[in-house]
């Protein structure tokens, strides 16, 4: 997929520091990313101050779809360009293409904004937003659509009471801070999967290692990668806030697995935000996914926890 879709919104590169143990950028810096696109593609439907502290429209986003392509290392180069995919009468839906310099797509995004005032509410879009938005239509590409994951509105049953009763494992426990805040005091949406990156381990460790275990042939160096995201937000904590990542496996398919994440008020026990994950078992020597066998697909059935949704 090459063919430009919408126009571009940012450009850049890839920092060492952005890069992780796998050798290549972190999921979340695509997000981080992303959103500057989203900002860049607000200007261009006549907000350019929806960003800025003293806005009184913005975007919050709603929910994230990701897929991940085409690994990208430090010292890449990278572009994004987006458009408006969809328009009602508050909310849109905005598609980004993350490309390399040779056109190839590293990451696609669906998001998921609503139009709201610097306090959350929202409303309607003002007719000048509207005139510039019909020059900014574009056609979802088949590289940015689902792949393994519905993105249909769903009723999440994340509660801390729900993760104990199924016995959701904890792979986060922290606070939210002032530099993971926008300037109106919310949560930045790529601190919630940044979170889930950190305590990833705790849980996809274990269907990894089954994986590895019954491969037609063990690679050497194992890592992990994320190929496709779904991330919904119910709730924006503010700095000083605590959090609770609570996270089980759903099972395997023929070369990944799906892992969900909640994100948890530990103090009130409400839901913060909801993820499912597509998962691999990354060989990082050949840079390639490793097959699930129908011996470690059983195993990982395993470790999946019965009842789990988002």
């Amino acid at each position: 997929m090459s063919e430009q879709t919408g126009i571009e919104v940012w450009r850049g590169g890839v920092n060492t520091w952005e890069c992780d143990e796998m050798g290549h950028m972190n999921v979340r810096f695509y997000v981080a990313k992303a959103m500057e696109g989203v900002a860049g593609l607000a200007a261009a439907m006549g907000m350019p101050a929806a960003f800025t502290a003293n806005a009184n429209a913005t975007l919050i986003v709603r929910d994230i779809h990701v897929r991940f392509l085409r690994e990208a290392h430090a010292g890449t180069l990278l572009t994004i360009e987006g458009g408006v995919a969809e328009l009602d009468e508050t909310q849109a839906r905005l598609v980004l293409i993350m490309r390399h310099r040779d056109g190839a797509p590293a990451a696609t995004f669906q998001i998921s904004v609503v139009h709201a005032t610097r306090l959350g509410e929202a409303f309607p879009w003002p007719a000048a937003a509207l005139a510039k938005v019909e020059g900014l239509r574009v056609q979802i590409p088949e590289a940015a659509r689902p792949r393994s994951i519905d993105i249909a509105p769903f009723k999440s049953q994340a509660s801390l009471v729900k993760a104990d009763e199924l016995g959701l494992g904890r792979i986060g426990l922290g606070v939210i801070g002032p530099q993971d805040c926008d300037v109106f005091g919310r949560m930045r949406p790529e601190v919630y999967i940044g979170r889930v990156s950190d305590g990833a381990a705790f849980v996809v460790g274990a269907p990894r290692a089954a994986i590895i275990e019954h491969a037609e042939q063990q690679p050497a160096r194992v890592g992990g990668a994320v190929l496709e995201l779904h991330q919904t937000f119910t709730s924006w904590p503010r700095a000083g806030q605590r959090f609770e990542l609570r996270s089980g496996v759903l099972g395997a398919q023929t070369r990944t697995f799906e892992v969900i994440h909640w994100l948890l008020d530990p103090d009130t026990g409400a839901p913060l935000g909801s993820a499912l994950a597509v998962v691999a078992a990354f060989d990082l020597d050949a840079r390639k996914l490793v097959a699930v066998t129908d011996a470690a697909r059983e195993a990982v059935a395993v470790l999946s926890i019965p009842g789990l949704s988002r």
